[in-house]
């Protein structure tokens, strides 16, 4: 029998938009696979939803599903499905018009087809130009298809360059059938490659609810029939059909019918964790906007999760099953990186390669629905389970506090999340538990920053503090020295450094006697302060100090000495920083001081002595010496004088 071929021109002159679509709407080439096997889910989810009303559509017992297939030889990818197929103006309207899509056309139809009770499949093909992304790899695609119902198939065949031609083809099956030659370039071979097309479908499609079959190939030791290797025998080339998506979207199935060991599995493939995660999020949102979200906490820190490269949202984005987004940065702030799981939802506006979602304000609503599952979570393992708490605050704790540092804090939902180290010595504690701890006459929550729990413990700032009862929280981490400045207060309580300012702990027959010294030496004090007039703005007696000779303190808005030596690590400018020298008046080198100031203001060893109390007291909150040479001379004549006298 001669058939008769048609030739066509596409639709109005549409070749520049063709190399739009081919050349710039995709940023990665690996996409078209993932388009053509949508299309074939689509094309499955039309049959079976047809097949409702029309039972002979599908055979009894007939699987549905998805074939894929390369020949390294003709530089071939064949998809083939035994879904709905197309008509002849089918492939007409489908195909031969760009944005033309064939599933808007169909959804239409259902929501207009007043007699039918039944729900319309969910489907995804909605632009009409995922088809047109094998013109990125394929220098021709070939379709074959046969429409359900219909005895007659058609061959659609275009090179992409404007034209495509129609004929008919008898004896096809059910179905469609996508063939492409690719493109003789070598940076296209690995298409042609099992691994690539398995990696590929694992992506993108691995939760396509049809099978994506292909027939693999494999090279095996020749065994008998007993199972044991046959020595000297050449190796067996077997051949076997093998399914390549898991089909296991777990999220869409209901809570009560999933095992805890499911969800453990679903996180090791989603994460390739070896551990189990620490608790588990799977939620259903309903109402105006409908998705749904599985959301996992791990136990241990990912070794790339402080990489500057990595610093956006690991939770991927599906659209009917189909990865839109592996990393949706929208759906988590940075903060909540190392949260790892999944979102689908149907209603999210994509834009028209299907690579992004476009920014809206429906994006914010779910991400502030997760955020709120999220920290939702953390409060609930807080309280009921503090030991595996303390072991995620360990991993995690440190980008939590970023929250705080980013204004994400307003109802302190984070601080309250937040462990720390204190004087209290009983382990790691909240602020809700520091406060209920809190003697009476305590007016402030007490802080000390530094970089070594060891050094913070002995610092000669907590020694007042300590003989008061009043508890210091110590803040080792780098960030904290960030979020003191957003976290000022909690729960009505002001959060005050120990470090900066006078933290006025004494009572007023103690601060009278204090000031009253303060005047009567002041001609020390103002010596003291000369001599080191370039680091210190003052030198006063001290009411913090219980045991110590001397404490350097920071201005109240003045930058912690642990964030200077921050910033100078980084190597950034740090103006010029002038602190203040408090002494303890009743520590004998200070009453020396006196004694040797009133026989002779003017003797060498009173500046001798105020900078081994300055060097003195910049070892002991960590700080570097600015002249060690310098200290160890003065330390070593003293030591000389001390022995020989």
């Amino acid at each position: 029998m001669t058939t008769q071929t048609e030739t066509h021109r596409f639709e109005a002159e549409v070749q520049e938009v063709l190399n739009l679509v081919i050349h710039s709407l995709y940023t990665n080439r690996e996409i078209f696979l993932r388009e053509l096997l949508s299309n074939a889910s689509d094309a499955l989810d039309k049959l079976r939803f047809e097949s409702l009303t029309q039972s002979d559509l599908v055979e009894e017992g007939e699987s549905l599903g998805v074939a894929l297939s390369a020949d390294p030889d003709e530089r071939s990818i064949c998809v083939a499905d035994n879904g709905i197929g197309m008509t002849h103006d089918e492939l007409v309207e489908n195909l031969g018009t760009i944005a033309n899509s064939g599933t808007r056309r169909f959804l239409k139809a259902l929501a207009e087809r007043k007699d039918s009770d039944a729900a319309g499949p969910d489907l995804i093909g909605q632009f009409g130009v995922g088809f047109y992304s094998s013109f990125m790899v394929a220098e021709r695609v070939t379709v074959e298809t046969r429409k359900a119902g219909e005895s007659q198939g058609w061959r659609w065949t275009s090179a992409g360059d404007g034209e495509y031609a129609i004929e008919e083809v008898d004896g096809l099956p059910r179905g469609t059938v996508v063939r492409l030659t690719l493109r003789a370039d070598d940076e296209f071979d690995d298409f042609l490659k099992e691994w690539k097309l398995r990696e590929i479908v694992r992506r993108y499609s691995d939760f396509v609810e049809y099978p994506i079959q292909m027939e693999v190939e494999r090279t095996e030791p020749k065994r008998d029939d007993k199972g044991e290797l046959i020595e000297g025998a050449e190796p067996e080339v077997t051949r076997s059909t093998e399914t390549l998506n898991s089909q296991k979207p777990l999220w869409s199935r209901p809570k009560s019918e999933i095992e805890q060991t499911e969800y453990n599995d679903f996180y090791k493939h989603l994460t390739h964790d070896w551990k189990d995660p620490f608790d588990v999020i799977h939620f259903n949102a309903e109402g105006t906007l409908e998705y749904t979200a599985l959301l996992y906490l791990p136990q241990e820190r990912p070794m790339d999760l402080m990489d500057p490269a990595q610093r956006e949202s690991r939770i991927s984005l599906y659209t009917r099953r189909v990865l839109i987004e592996a990393e949706c940065e929208a759906l988590l702030p940075n903060w909540l990186r190392f949260v790892r799981g999944v979102v689908e939802c149907s209603d999210l506006p994509l834009n028209v390669s299907r690579e992004t979602v476009q920014d809206n304000p429906q994006l914010k609503q779910i991400q502030k629905r997760l955020v709120h599952k999220v920290l939702e979570s953390a409060a609930h393992l807080l309280e009921s389970e503090r030991e595996s708490y303390e072991k995620f605050w360990e991993a995690f704790g440190l980008i939590l506090k970023e929250g705080i540092y980013h204004g994400e804090d307003e109802d302190q939902r984070l601080s309250k999340l937040c462990l720390f180290h204190s004087t209290n010595g009983e382990g790691l504690t909240t602020l809700p538990e520091y406060m209920a701890r809190m003697p009476e006459g305590q007016e402030a929550i007490y802080t000390i920053t530094g970089p070594a729990l060891k050094a913070l413990e002995t610092s000669p700032h907590l020694e007042s503090l300590r003989a008061r009862g009043f508890e210091v929280l110590f803040l080792t981490d780098a960030v904290d020295e960030w979020i003191q400045q957003r976290l000022t207060e909690f729960d009505g309580k002001p959060i005050r450094s120990v470090e900066k300012g006078d933290i006025d702990l004494e009572d007023e027959e103690h601060k009278k006697a204090r000031e009253e010294e303060q005047e009567e030496h002041k001609d020390l004090l103002e010596s003291m302060r000369d001599r080191l007039k370039d680091e210190l703005s003052e030198v006063r007696f001290s009411g913090r100090l219980k045991e110590s000779a001397a404490v350097l303190v920071s201005g109240e808005q003045a930058l912690s000495p642990q964030l200077l030596r921050m910033l100078k690590g980084s190597g950034q400018e740090v103006p010029p920083q002038k602190r203040i020298l408090e002494v303890n008046g009743e520590h004998p080198i200070v009453r020396g001081l006196k004694k040797l100031h009133d026989l002779d203001p003017k003797t060498p060893r009173l500046g001798e002595v105020t900078e081994l109390l300055y060097g003195q007291a910049l070892l002991g909150e960590g700080s570097d010496l600015e002249d060690p040479a310098r200290f160890s001379k003065l330390l070593t004549d003293l030591l000389v004088e001390s022995v020989s006298s």
